[in-house]
């Protein structure tokens, strides 16, 4: 029973895959092809590939809870994934992920601009993990 975690950006997506039985996240890839369609057809592949059960999405807000515009957009994204794959998918509050990420791979001995390629998909590893550990709210994506 897998599940795919997208951390969602303008210029890169960052994926991480995990099974819920385990509840442990991994890494997975950093999508970064321009456009919507290339996007969406990586993404297909990778469900096809890991055949999740649910999807999840990082919902971007500022540190007092408020939404901004990449918050709009990534309910977009959840919406969407939703409707190409039928497969439920859930926003998770995603403050402070990057940052998380960024210390994960500074202990692990990547630091500076060794990050930029993987950076995304440890953040998305930190969205799932705390999806599985039920640390941060789970909001539903709107219909």
């Amino acid at each position: 029973m897998s599940v795919l975690a997208f951390d969602f950006g303008e210029k890169r997506i960052g994926v991480a895959v995990g099974d819920l039985e385990i509840g442990i996240a991994h890494p997975l890839e950093t999508i970064a092809e321009e456009g919507n369609e290339a996007r969406f057809e990586t993404i297909a592949r990778l469900v096809a590939e890991w055949k999740p059960t649910q999807l999840v999405v990082g919902l971007p807000s500022h540190m007092d809870g408020t939404e901004h515009e990449l918050s709009r957009l990534s309910r977009r994204f959840a919406r969407r994934l939703e409707g190409r794959f039928n497969l439920p998918a859930v926003l998770v509050d995603e403050r402070l992920s990057s940052d998380e990420a960024s210390l994960s791979l500074n202990e692990a001995g990547i630091r500076g601009k060794g990050q930029k390629v993987m950076i995304d998909q440890v953040a998305a590893q930190h969205i799932l993990q705390s999806h599985f550990d039920g640390l941060n709210t789970v909001i539903p994506a709107p219909d």
